[in-house]
């Protein structure tokens, strides 16, 4: 799904994901990051960098409060990432 996501949005588009596993948050951090653009080594030149067509919203994922912990205890491991097509 995510190799897809910046054919589906459009320019200003948003996505959120939510991820229960470090493993996955992880995965989704690093595509938002650099995964975004189609990565061709006849468009890099060397030493430069192919910018993503992602731009990530938080800056750290968003984590449940205290009064969700309350109500939701299956939450405590949830992790709220966003990012905007630019």
């Amino acid at each position: 799904m995510l190799q897809q996501l910046p054919g589906i949005l459009f320019s200003g588009g948003r996505i959120a994901i939510i991820t229960f596993h470090s493993l996955e948050d992880r995965i989704v951090k690093s595509f938002f990051k650099e995964g975004g653009a189609e990565k061709n080594e006849s468009d890099a030149v060397y030493g430069t960098k192919i910018k993503s067509e992602l731009l990530v919203i938080t800056k750290k994922p968003i984590t449940p409060g205290e009064e969700e912990l309350k109500n939701n205890p299956r939450a405590r491991s949830a992790k709220l990432s966003i990012a905007e097509r630019i």
